[in-house]
Formats: C-alpha cells, structure tokens, sequence
C-alpha cells in the first residue's frame, strides 16, 4: 500500500476519533432540566452547584448529578396507624400528606428519604394531637385537627427544606363497641327530635284551632252585633212609619171631622159603638147598671158630640 494512502487513512481514523470524542464530550457536558426539576452537582464528591430548569453545562468525568428533586407539590399516603384519644379511645386513621420540596439541597443533604422521614413525621405529630382531643371532637373539629397537624409538621421539616401544604385525615375508624353507642346515640338523638317535632306540630295545630275558635266567635260576635243594629234600625223605622202613619190618618180624620158630614159621620160611628159595647156587656153579664137616660142612644151620642165640640172650641181658640 501506498504510504501516503497510510498516513491519509490514518489521520482520517485519527479526525473520526476526535470528532466522536467531542460530541461525547458536548453530551455529557450539556444538561437540560425539566421545569420544576432541581438536579445536585457533586464535583469529586463534593457538593459543587443546583442545576435549575433549562440549559445548563458540568464538566464531563468530574461533576456528576447526585439527586434529581422535583419541586412539584406531591400526596403521599400515610398509613393507617392507632391512636389513643383524651378520653382513652383507641382509633385506626389514616390520611393524606400534600407537601413540597422548598430547599433541592437540604431535602438531600439534610436528610437521609425527606419522603419517608416526613410520612413518620405525620404519624407522630397525628397521634400526638389526637391525644390532646376527645372522641366527640375528633369527628367535629377535623379542620383544626388537620390544621394543628400541619403547623407541628412544618415546625420539624423546616430543617429539611420540605413543606407540608395540607393534610387530610381520610378516615376514623373506631372499635366495634364504640361505634354502637355511637348509633344507639344517634338513634336516641333522631327519636329524640322526633318527639320534638310532633309536640311542636301539635301544639301549633292547638294553637290554630284556638285562634279558628277566637275568630269564629269574634266574627259571630260582630254578626250578632250588626244583626241587632240593623233589628234595631228596622224597629225604629217602623215605629217611626206607624206613627207617621197614625198621625196622618188622625190629622185626616180631624180634617174630616171639621166639616158637617164629617159630624154626622161621628155621630153614626159614636152610636154604632155604644150599640156594640151594650151588646158586648150584655153578653158578659145578666145584670147591666146603666145611668137614668143610659138606655137611649141618642143621648150618649149627644153626650159624645159635646165632647167633640168642646175639645174643637178649645183648639181653634
């Protein structure tokens, strides 16, 4: 083979060698972070730097990335676990821990798994504050339960850059013989307000009836009272017609009596009445008194017109 052709292949071979090298190089020297990513720099095993999301560069074959941290907020479950309330209950809870990585370095320097360190964390302090709280207000007050929890979580984890958002008790179970007082509780309670309700119905429903009963009479009342104004109105009317009426016809018969027929008219009436009331006292009795000239009609009649003329003497003067 030609030397030259030798020292141009091997300078070639040499070119490829070089070329492959750097790219190896760039690789390992370029590094692009996700968002919400936080990688650790370790130089000769050293912490050196934290790599923030986008384009970043190390220098290949002495810094290395020792952790890769998310800076997303992350649920972890937290097993169920006993507790002991105040008043000397024993519970099984469970929950849900919300937390976040703060500080990429102290949450893997400062601890050895933030995660699993945290999750015993929330055990502890969940236990420690459902010893401080009764039964009843396990199950009432689980906002300041949760609240309580994490406060406690947070003042811990602070030197392991973590914090604790929420955390959520997803479950309280207790044993078998509390729950049944519980439910003969609860059972009490809603025949409780059962009876409640039904005596409020019926003392509402007596309060109607006696409120129905007031009305009717005062509305009867009022019927009655207008009933006897109006009897009464009706009452005054008509006496007020008859003696209207009574006048009229006595002012009519006065009017008439005034005149010459009207005395003969008298006269004739005067005698047909003494005739009756004879009549009537005969009927009534065998013996009759009458006075010495009581027999004759004629008389009585001129007795009666004396007194008509008399009374009419009187009036015109």
């Amino acid at each position: 083979m030609d030397p030259i052709a030798q020292i141009f292949n091997m300078l070639f071979t040499v070119e490829a060698f070089l070329l492959i090298f750097v790219l190896v190089l760039l690789k390992s020297s370029v590094k692009f972070v996700p968002q919400n990513r936080a990688w650790l720099i370790e130089r000769f095993g050293k912490y050196q730097s934290t790599k923030e999301a986008g384009l970043n560069f190390i220098i290949p074959f002495i810094d290395r990335i020792a952790a890769d941290r998310s800076l997303k907020e992350q649920a972890q479950d937290v097993p169920s676990q006993s507790a002991i309330t105040k008043d000397n209950i024993s519970l099984i809870v469970d929950g849900v821990l919300y937390f976040r990585v703060l500080d990429p370095y102290r949450a893997t320097y400062g601890v050895d798994d933030y995660v699993f360190a945290v999750t015993q964390l929330s055990q502890t302090t969940m236990r420690s504050e459902l010893g401080k709280m009764e039964l009843d207000k396990t199950f009432e007050e689980r906002d300041l339960l949760n609240t309580n929890i994490v406060s406690a979580i947070n003042q811990a984890a602070e030197p392991w850059g973590i914090q604790v958002l929420r955390y959520e008790i997803k479950d309280i179970v207790p044993p078998q013989s509390v729950m049944e007082a519980m439910e003969a509780q609860m059972k009490a309670e809603r025949v409780k307000r059962a009876q409640i309700l039904e005596s409020e119905g019926d003392r509402q429903a007596n309060i109607n009836v006696a409120e129905g009963k007031k009305q009717a009479q005062v509305l009867a009342a009022e019927a009655e009272k207008a009933e006897q104004i109006l009897r009464a109105e009706g009452e005054a009317k008509a006496i007020i017609a008859v003696a209207e009426a009574q006048a009229d016809a006595l002012r009519k018969v006065g009017e008439a009596a005034d005149t010459e027929q009207g005395q003969k008219a008298i006269q004739l009436d005067l005698a047909s009445k003494a005739i009756a009331a004879k009549q009537a006292i005969a009927k009534e009795s065998s013996v009759v008194l009458l006075p010495d000239n009581g027999t004759d009609a004629s008389s009585m009649v001129a007795q009666a017109m004396s007194i008509i003329n008399t009374l009419n003497t009187k009036q015109k003067s």
